[in-house]
């Protein structure tokens, strides 16, 4: 079964500077959920944007579009500008939503900043006719629809501000595995459900959409399988940390803070896979790493996170450690 977005906030916990205007509308006003991204890059110092020409309404915008069935928004917005503008995108921070009406109703438009990894960009030739990279100035002169200023805006403020350039931290709580009381051999063995092992491909496809080189597990098995399909589907390191599993986080939970602690110096992006039990250590780590408005975000009550859901932090390359951001994404429902 596809995954179901929140068109209200689509799991995102807002940047407490963030405009709120697509949270000022019920879920059920939202007809159209889309997803794009503002690709960026610095020349001799100076911000740039990519902006994109839509021959069918002669515009120049950002890259978007819908989501397909069964697709997440992230996942959408790294396609929609694949297919669009010829390049492969690794997702930063996330932006303010644009609301604006068509005529099912009422449209959200999801946004991230994003860098560039793979491609120079070029016209699909279809849908777009053209691609430019310009200054933000020249991108709010340029921009038809007035409602695409907003997501520029906070991308400048978020370069000004030196919040830009990030890393992503990913925390995922493994897939569904067998029940408890139906398994009778060691804990640590325990594999992943049916249900789990779908589960396991759609985190793959979301995990790519901020391609995380450095994948951390616990060693028990459920884990193991949540992010089997991410590790074979790309040249990632692999490593498991026997500090995160239940037993160890439980009897030793210095040390699993201290695994935790590990991935902000390593500054590279990662995703760190482990069990409900041991998540509440894992975000007192977090939130010492991230403002007090944003740590009240993190999950907070059992059991914190569904099966395969994950929570994304962007952590500032300027001001090392620093959590800048903060989303939440379920992959999959079954």
């Amino acid at each position: 079964m596809p995954s179901t977005p929140d068109t209200s906030t689509d799991g995102r916990t807002r940047l407490p500077a963030e405009p709120a205007e697509a949270g000022e509308h019920p879920p059920e006003a939202i007809k159209v959920v889309a997803a794009g991204a503002l690709c960026w890059r610095t020349r001799n110092g100076q911000l740039e944007v990519l902006m994109i020409h839509r021959p069918r309404y002669k515009d120049w915008s950002w890259p978007k579009g819908k989501l397909d069935d069964g697709e997440t928004t992230p996942e959408c917005a790294v396609r929609e500008v694949l297919e669009e503008a010829g390049v492969g995108i690794r997702l930063g921070i996330p932006l303010p939503a644009t609301v604006y009406p068509v005529s099912s109703g009422m449209k959200i438009v999801h946004y991230w900043a994003a860098r560039i990894q793979e491609g120079k960009p070029v016209p699909d030739g279809k849908e777009v006719d053209g691609v430019r990279w310009c200054s933000p100035a020249e991108a709010h002169a340029e921009l038809t629809n007035p409602s695409d200023r907003l997501p520029l805006r906070a991308l400048e403020e978020a370069h000004t501000e030196g919040r830009l350039r990030t890393w992503p931290l990913i925390i995922v709580r493994h897939a569904k595995a067998k029940p408890r009381s139906s398994w009778t051999r060691a804990e640590g063995d325990r594999p992943l459900a049916a249900t789990g092992l779908r589960q396991a491909q759609a985190v793959s496809r979301l995990l790519s959409a901020w391609q995380p080189d450095r994948v951390v597990s616990s060693p028990w098995v459920r884990c193991v399988q949540t992010v089997r399909p991410y590790v074979k589907s790309r040249p990632v390191k692999f490593k498991t940390v026997d500090a995160i599993t239940e037993r160890s986080a439980k009897r030793k939970p210095g040390k699993a803070r201290s695994a935790v602690e590990a991935q902000f110096d390593k500054g590279r992006p990662a995703v760190l896979c482990t069990h409900r039990p041991v998540l509440p250590v894992v975000f007192e780590v977090l939130a010492r790493h991230m403002p007090a408005g944003l740590a009240i975000g993190l999950p907070s009550k059992d059991p914190y996170l569904a099966p395969g859901e994950a929570v994304i932090c962007q952590v500032s390359a300027a001001d090392e450690g620093r959590i800048v951001s903060l989303e939440r994404f379920r992959a999959f429902d079954d």
